[in-house]
């Protein structure tokens, strides 16, 4: 016997194998069916009807105390199930009582028969009174207000699904999550929503049980009436005192799971999507400020000195509150002074030291000023988070790039406004904007259903029209479209785009050096043949920096030091040598533009218009070449219109044009036409297909 001994550990193993197996819930559902169809003896139903408050009280529990509403994403097939079970067990009682009633208040169980007599004191129009008020409490105050808030949470929540999803993209783009935390957080904004709109649906039962209750009453009173005077010759007052006794027993018996679970939605619904301790919550946000509690403290105090009061309660809860608030007083203003700091000894003047070459200070390669407002975005200490977001930016750029990006010296800069940052490359300022460090700025993707109060700006990373919120306007501001960023994700934002689109001028000599150590572990034969035989070290950087320039990453460094080291020993200069690694790179290029699609939609340039600008290059003494400037003009507003055509079409602005003036006009609609991608035909890898969707005449 030993062997088949139970202890706790056992049990709850048992339980939870049988959860896992999947089996508790169709088990369950079982269980209901039966209820429904088979006579259950009074003792089962006691059983059950114990069950089931236990049940309510552990979905109430669980609904106080988890973190966030999102942890807890089951509650709506709990409440389902719940409220079935409460149904049948109304069902297994009513027919209990039916049959058994005239036997007495204890044939539907002591449960039944507890809550009919001891607690309402076996009165049964107290009973129907106290039933009356637990119906009301529940429909008309707990499940309409719970559904009301689920149904607008739900609406909310779908509305601004497109924003967070912008949001997360944004945040992914500066670098401060990696994509599996990316993924993560789509993830929760699918299943936010999913939750959201379950609850919506989930009060229905909650609200369609307190209506069954109602109706279940009725019909067990007017039923068992009829039951107990026509079928067993009861008189009538026996036969009101019996049924309406078990009725409202019965009703109670459910009322009171239903309205915990009533309660337990309300709370689910009405808590903040953060991960945060209820409890904790409501203590900080009801009692941090002591003055509340003085003021009521007075006032409670002031009522119990009034005569014909009860001076005692009221005196004492108004101590009460005044000592709790001079308590926290007293707490916070230790916090606010921190630990006492012993006075520093007075050390001897220090001497002056010569200068040395120590005391040049090297120009910073990439640098961000700030002004002394933007301080505790770059201070830990303070809870800033803008070195976290920088050192994201930097390891998403370097994976991208295919080189180590160098790191960024942060500074304070008493000349720059306070609210003011700038970017800086090797000491020149290439970017500047103002921020709001204690707000959101919500940035206008393209279309938005509202305005939003704030401070009107731009998106400084991509010029869009935004708006510096309070951050409690933050998921409004998401539920009418907008993308919504914190401070520093502005700033690390920023610094991504600047970093990118001047990629070619980090990358140095040293740089170029460690790529090549880096590729000699893999391929020594090819770096010892490529540098310094083929070709020398300068002239390696200038492709790779013109290939960064044209947006092109460098991360295949073998495929292109294959193909330098066959190209250079014919003696190309490095525009042609940046070709020729192109056309090696032409499936990654065209990977980055298209994707997968097999179809390529070009904008090609006449026949006698390539022609003529072949023609028409001149080439200068330090090797560039420029157009003549009437048809320089004519072909750029050319270019411009039909780029702006495929951005309508929402297709890619892709320029086809033969290898001998690709370069040129690369460089000509770099700066102009910023989203045109010039390709030559040597460059469409066999697999995909060209389709002109225009051609740019003269």
């Amino acid at each position: 016997m030993a062997g088949l001994a139970l202890t706790p550990g056992s049990v709850l193993d048992k339980l939870r194998i049988l959860i896992r197996a999947e089996i508790g819930v169709p088990v369950l559902l079982l269980m209901m069916l039966a209820m429904m169809i088979l006579p259950i003896p009074p003792f089962l139903l006691d059983l059950f009807f114990t069950f089931n408050i236990a049940l309510a009280l552990i979905v109430l529990l669980a609904a106080i105390y988890v973190d966030r509403p999102l942890d807890f994403s089951v509650f709506p097939t709990i409440l389902l199930v719940a409220t079935l079970l409460r149904l049948a067990l109304n069902i297994a009682s009513t027919r209990i009582v039916l049959l058994e009633g005239h036997t007495g208040t204890d044939a539907a169980g002591q449960v039944i028969e507890a809550f009919g007599d001891f607690v309402v004191g076996g009165n049964y129009a107290v009973g129907l009174v106290v039933f009356a008020i637990l119906v009301i409490i529940n429909f008309v105050v707990v499940t309409k207000g719970a559904g009301r808030i689920s149904e607008v949470s739900a609406r909310f929540t779908l509305d601004a699904m497109p924003g967070k999803q912008m949001a997360v993209d944004a945040d992914l783009n500066a670098g401060s999550i990696s994509q599996e935390e990316a993924q993560q957080r789509r993830s929760e904004i699918v299943q936010e929503a999913d939750f959201y709109g379950s609850m919506d649906g989930a009060s229905k039962f909650v609200r369609g049980d307190a209506i069954a209750g109602i109706l279940i009453l009725f019909i067990n009173i007017i039923g068992g009436l009829a039951i107990g005077m026509m079928q067993h010759d009861m008189a009538f007052a026996n036969a009101v005192e019996n049924y309406t006794l078990l009725t409202i027993g019965d009703g109670l018996v459910a009322q009171v799971p239903s309205l915990l679970l009533s309660t337990a939605a309300a709370i689910i619904v009405t808590r903040e999507s953060k991960s945060e301790d209820m409890g904790s919550k409501i203590y900080l946000q009801l009692f941090s400020n002591p003055r509340t509690l003085a003021i009521t403290g007075g006032v409670i105090g002031v009522m119990g000195l009034i005569p014909g009061m009860p001076n005692f309660v009221f005196l004492l809860l108004g101590g009460m509150a005044g000592v709790a608030a001079y308590l926290i007083a007293q707490k916070q203003k230790q916090t606010a002074a921190g630990p006492l700091e012993t006075e520093p000894r007075e050390q001897a003047p220090e001497q002056p030291k010569d200068l040395s070459w120590e005391d040049v200070i090297p120009v910073d390669l990439v640098g961000l000023e700030v002004g002394y407002r933007l301080i505790p975005l770059v201070d830990k200490s303070q809870g800033g988070q803008l070195m976290i977001r920088i050192k994201g930016v930097r390891k998403k750029l370097t994976q991208e790039l295919g080189f180590l990006v160098p790191p960024v010296h942060i500074r304070d800069n008493l000349e720059l406004n306070p609210n003011t940052y700038r970017i800086t490359l090797h000491g020149v300022p290439i970017g500047q904007s103002d921020i709001f460090p204690e707000r959101d700025l919500a940035i206008n993707p393209g279309q938005v259903f509202g305005a939003l109060q704030g401070v009107v700006a731009k998106d400084p990373a991509f010029g869009l029209e935004a708006v510096w919120i309070d951050p409690l306007q933050r998921d409004h501001a998401q539920t009418l479209g907008y993308t919504v960023v914190d401070a520093s994700t502005v700033v690390a934002t920023h610094l991504s785009q600047v970093l990118q689109g001047h990629s070619h001028e980090l990358l140095g000599r040293e740089e170029t050096q460690q790529l090549l150590d880096n590729l000699a572990k893999q391929a020594p034969k090819l770096v010892e043949e490529l540098v310094p035989n083929a070709l020398p070290l300068g002239s390696l950087q200038k492709v790779l920096q013109a290939l960064l320039e044209e947006q092109v990453p460098i991360r295949d460094i073998r495929t292109i030091a294959e193909a330098l080291a066959e190209n250079a020993a014919h003696g190309l200069d490095a525009v042609s040598l940046t070709s020729a690694v192109r056309v090696a790179l032409s499936r990654s290029i065209i990977q980055s533009i298209v994707g997968m699609e097999e179809e390529i939609p070009v904008i090609t340039l006449d026949v006698s218009l390539e022609h003529i600008l072949q023609q028409s290059l001149q080439v200068s003494a330090d090797g560039g070449a420029t157009l003549e400037p009437g048809l320089a003009e004519k072909l750029l507003s050319s270019l411009q219109e039909s780029s702006q055509r495929q951005e309508v079409a929402g297709q890619v602005a892709i320029l086809l044009v033969s290898p001998q003036i690709r370069p040129m006009l690369a460089q000509f609609t770099k700066r102009t036409i910023p989203n045109l991608h010039v390709l030559s035909f040597n460059e469409i890898p066999d697999n995909k297909q060209i389709k002109v969707v225009s051609t740019v005449g003269h």
